[in-house]
């Protein structure tokens, strides 16, 4: 495996808009990757790999899947199908859309072209994110927006998805912190960091008026990942905007709605940043934009929006929609049938069993077979995690967690998902052979939900 991480820029897609990751590079023997969530890839063929190095890493992957390059980023992640997307707080990737399979090319290659440095006051309150996807051997870069002395910092959710370590850099200071994820809600989005030691930190001051069509407006954020922020100017075109995700794999499409709609160059990297008014105060915070056009559409969810459900977040209350803090981690990726390719081998989406949404597009092996007993397929188990530990390998099937009888894949999830880390649940499963096994497991701390 190289050791040369992925880059990729945090950004969001859509027919309409959905989030879509893109990534520089792609680490031989990892396929390429996206963001976990329906609202935060738009694809029309799934491409995502079970986070980690699997101990059997030639089960159920496929880096051929992994989608064509967008100029400028390098390859793209998880971006095989659908035409003319909209990529959210990163806006478009440089040139915007998804890729069409096998080409490997932008469809029109474009990059941030109206777009000059930020002045120091529109700089205020907002930060540079860094983060490492650690199992998947990627980075991904973003923005976030202070919203408060000692470092809690507001930011989209797909900008943080997958993350197993997080920089956050204060552009008004060049000053590094070591974040941790407070909670997230990838319906809304949004996602609320920590960072770690701060104090007396500059939070960016809020609008207390409401927006308008035909105000001015600026986008502020680390365009493209190039750790500099950003300006880019413009109008706002429309108020109470919906942006819709394409599906993905099991996954139905999800809408964003009641967004600020504004022309405005926002490009990947600009997630999660600051949409400014005439005034230099927030209102909105950079999540979506067109592409396959020469006129860029941005998005922004409404700031006080974003807020509303970053306060659920620091308050520390559960919604059907919110992660607070880590989600439980099992350390698997799991296979389920999907439709047959045209070859007539079957294919299978892989998703993590670890209480997430992901999904990827996999070979089912030579003979196209799959396991006959009801329950999760394991394609493969991360070192170091609670499944290896209980001795779980590739082509077990899991069947029980705790009381809960396990039938596929998204009933796995499901099931970790109701759990929290540090949780000792019970586990059985069947092997290769058909021998039954159950073992007590140990839940840890996953990526960032």
């Amino acid at each position: 495996m190289s050791t040369n991480p992925r880059r990729r820029l945090a950004a969001a897609v859509t027919v309409a808009a959905a989030a879509l990751a893109l990534t520089v590079g792609t680490a031989a023997g990892l396929p390429a990757a996206a963001a976990a969530h329906t609202s935060t890839v738009a694809t029309t063929q799934s491409a995502i790999p079970f986070t980690g190095q699997a101990t059997d890493p030639g089960q159920g992957t496929d880096p051929g899947q992994s989608g064509g390059q967008s100029s400028g980023l390098g390859q793209g992640k998880g971006t095989q199908g659908g035409t003319n997307g909209v990529t959210p707080g990163n806006g478009t990737a440089p040139g915007g859309n998804a890729q069409s399979p096998n080409t490997g090319q932008d469809s029109n290659g474009s990059t941030q072209q109206e777009a000059s440095p930020a002045s120091a006051e529109e700089s205020t309150g907002v930060v540079l994110i860094d983060t490492e996807l650690g199992y998947e051997n990627a980075e991904a870069a973003g923005t976030g927006i202070v919203l408060s002395k000692d470092g809690l910092v507001l930011t989209n959710n797909h900008v943080i998805a997958d993350s197993t370590k997080i920089s956050v850099t204060v552009a008004t200071t060049g000053k590094t912190y070591e974040a941790s994820v407070v909670g997230s809600d990838s319906t809304e989005d949004v996602a609320v960091l920590q960072l770690k030691g701060a104090s007396d930190l500059q939070p960016a001051t809020v609008d207390d008026d409401s927006v308008t069509v035909g105000d001015d407006v600026t986008a502020v954020g680390n365009s493209e990942g190039q750790g500099q922020l950003q300006a880019a100017d413009g109008t706002v075109t429309d108020l109470g905007a919906s942006v819709t995700t394409t599906a993905q794999g099991s996954e139905d499409s999800e809408t964003l709605n009641n967004m600020i709609q504004v022309q405005a160059d926002i490009v990947s990297g600009d997630s999660g940043g600051a949409l400014l008014d005439d005034e230099g105060e927030v209102v909105g915070m950079n999540t979506a934009a067109s592409s396959g056009s020469a006129t860029v559409t941005g998005f922004a969810i409404p700031i006080e929006s974003a807020l509303s459900t970053a306060e659920s977040i620091i308050d520390g209350e559960q919604t059907s929609t919110n992660t607070i803090g880590y989600p439980a981690f099992l350390g698997i990726g799991v296979q389920q049938d999907s439709q047959s390719t045209q070859s007539g081998q079957g294919s299978q989406s892989i998703q993590p069993g670890d209480g997430n949404s992901n999904s990827q597009s996999g070979q089912s092996g030579p003979s196209g077979s799959t396991s006959q007993t009801a329950g999760a397929v394991v394609a493969g188990v991360y070192e170091d995690t609670p499944a290896a530990e209980a001795g779980l390998t590739a082509g077990d099937t899991i069947t029980q967690i705790g009381s809960t009888q396990i039938t596929d894949g998204t009933a796995l999830s499901s099931a970790i998902a109701e759990h929290k880390p540090g949780d000792t649940v019970s586990m059985s499963w069947t092997d290769a052979d058909g021998q039954s096994h159950t073992a007590e497991v140990t839940l840890t701390e996953g990526p960032a939900a």
